[in-house]
């Protein structure tokens, strides 16, 4: 990966303690999984950046290969990636999520 853009991944991830590589946006989500983990984050009352990877293909791509993760969307918590749609949402199940969000 290009230093310019694994530089530009890490200043997204800093740029907030939550922060959610996704396909659309909160607001307008272009896919289910990615609904479905704004829709986690929601719930929680999650304070949260988010990157819409479809105005990006540099970011879509590189995403995968930073994280070594093949899908949309992916979680950071404090600069940690905690993974995808299904471990985000079976970790809100178990309560992790919110010790790991501080709610």
């Amino acid at each position: 990966m290009e230093k310019e853009l694994q530089d530009k991944i890490e200043e997204l991830i800093a740029s907030k303690k939550i922060f959610l590589f996704m396909k659309g946006t909160p607001d307008a989500p272009m896919c289910g999984f990615s609904a479905g983990v704004t829709n986690v984050l929601r719930s929680l009352g999650a304070d949260y950046n988010s990157f819409n990877v479809l105005s990006d293909m540099s970011v879509r791509e590189g995403i995968k290969e930073f994280a070594n993760w093949p899908t949309i969307p992916q979680l950071y918590i404090d600069g940690e990636f905690i993974g995808g749609h299904d471990i985000v949402v079976e970790m809100a199940r178990s309560g992790e999520l919110q010790k790991k969000i501080g709610t």
